[in-house]
């Protein structure tokens, strides 16, 4: 009896691990998939306003037609997809960086860009104007898996000056599945928002399975002990 019970927990805490594991896996995907989508609405915003002369008022009235087409989406309100084009321009900027080529630079930021989460971009285009040490402060919040309260703080105690470093070898890597970062992916609005469709059977099954997922992730102490013979 003993040992089955003890078989049975061993065996639940191998599927409460597995499970996380995919579920931050998943979480990091999609959000990489949230930041390329947001990239790209941004260069399509600034693209018709550099081709056709469109001012500001373009995003305030995409703004409103996308919540009368789409009103369970909460994430393109006007002052999100003026982000969004802040977004596209800061990192598609054709300058250099050190002796990176522009191409290279580009591809590099874009990556590390797209593996942490919208909160963070946002907080790294308000507070840090040099792209040289915003790239650092990427790079970092993805190697350590900071959540977003840590990179402020960092950023608000210049991290970066007690720290020695060169801008010339920047390194593509995934946030560590148990990081706090990660997690953080998990709880993310965006995300959430991103996967919404209240419209598809699909979604709704998903959001059931999703229910199960986190009662087993999280579960209560075991209130009874059985036999499964």
């Amino acid at each position: 009896m003993k040992n089955e019970i003890e078989l049975y927990g061993k065996l639940l805490d191998e599927i409460k691990v597995r499970l996380r594991n995919a579920q931050h896996k998943a979480a990091i995907s999609v959000n990489a998939e949230l930041i390329n989508l947001y990239w790209d609405i941004g260069k399509m915003i600034y693209l018709q306003q550099q081709d056709h002369g469109w001012g500001a008022g373009i995003t305030r009235k995409l703004a409103l037609d996308l919540k009368n087409e789409l009103p369970e989406e909460k994430g393109f309100s006007e002052r999100n997809l003026k982000f969004m084009v802040q977004f596209f321009k800061e990192y598609s900027e054709a300058n250099s960086i050190g002796k990176q080529p522009v191409s290279q630079l580009e591809q590099v930021g874009k990556q590390l860009v797209s593996q942490i989460p919208w909160g963070h971009n946002i907080l790294l285009m308000q507070k840090i104007k040099s792209k040289e040490v915003r790239y650092r402060y990427l790079q970092q919040a993805i190697e350590s898996g900071w959540s977003r309260d840590v990179l402020a703080k960092m950023i608000k105690s210049d991290w970066h000056k007690r720290q020695g470093f060169t801008i010339s070898n920047f390194k593509s890597t995934l946030p560590n599945l148990q990081s706090t970062l990660a997690q953080q992916m998990l709880k993310d609005p965006y995300i959430f928002d991103f996967l919404t469709d209240t419209s598809s059977a699909f979604a709704t099954r998903m959001q059931s399975f999703l229910k199960w997922v986190c009662k087993i992730i999280f579960p209560s102490a075991l209130q009874t002990r059985t036999s499964f013979r």
